[in-house]
C-alpha cells in the first residue's frame, strides 16, 4: 500500500505563507492536492505530472500557490502565498493515476492513494 504524509500546516496570517510537504513511498503519474474546509466538499487545488514540467491549479489559486516536486526525495510541495482566511482547510496530498484527459486530474476520481490531511487556519 502506497504511503502519503502531508505535513507542513499550521497557523497564518492573511497575506502570509505556509510551505506544505507530501513524500510518497512511491510515485504517481500525478500528484495532486486537494483541501476540504468545514462543510465543504473536498476540492481540488493543483496537481503536478511527475514525467513532466506541468502542473495544474485551481482558478481559486491565481498565481498565489505553487505545486513543485523533488525526483530524489518523492517529494511534493505546495507553496502558498498571500494566504486568505478562506483558504483554510485540511489540505490533502493524493496520488493519481495516468489519464488523456487534464480535465481528469482535477477530479478527486483521479487519485487512488490519499496522505492523511494536514490543517492550515489562516487568520484575518
Amino acid at each position: 500500500q502506497v504511503q502519503l504524509q502531508a505535513s507542513g500546516g499550521g497557523l497564518a496570517q492573511a497575506g502570509g505563507s505556509v510551505r506544505l510537504s507530501c513524500i510518497a513511498s512511491r510515485r504517481g503519474t500525478v500528484m495532486g492536492w486537494f483541501r476540504q474546509a468545514p462543510g465543504n466538499e473536498r476540492e481540488f487545488v493543483a496537481a503536478i505530472v511527475w514525467s513532466r514540467p506541468n502542473t495544474y491549479y485551481a482558478g481559486f489559486v491565481k498565481g498565489r500557490f505553487t505545486m513543485s516536486r523533488d525526483d530524489a526525495k518523492n517529494t511534493v510541495y505546495l507553496q502558498m502565498n498571500s494566504l486568505k482566511p478562506e483558504d483554510t482547510a485540511v489540505y490533502f496530498c493524493a496520488r493519481g493515476r495516468r489519464s488523456d484527459s487534464i480535465a481528469y486530474y482535477y477530479t478527486s476520481d483521479a487519485y487512488d492513494d490519499w496522505g492523511q490531511g494536514t490543517q492550515v487556519t489562516v487568520s484575518s
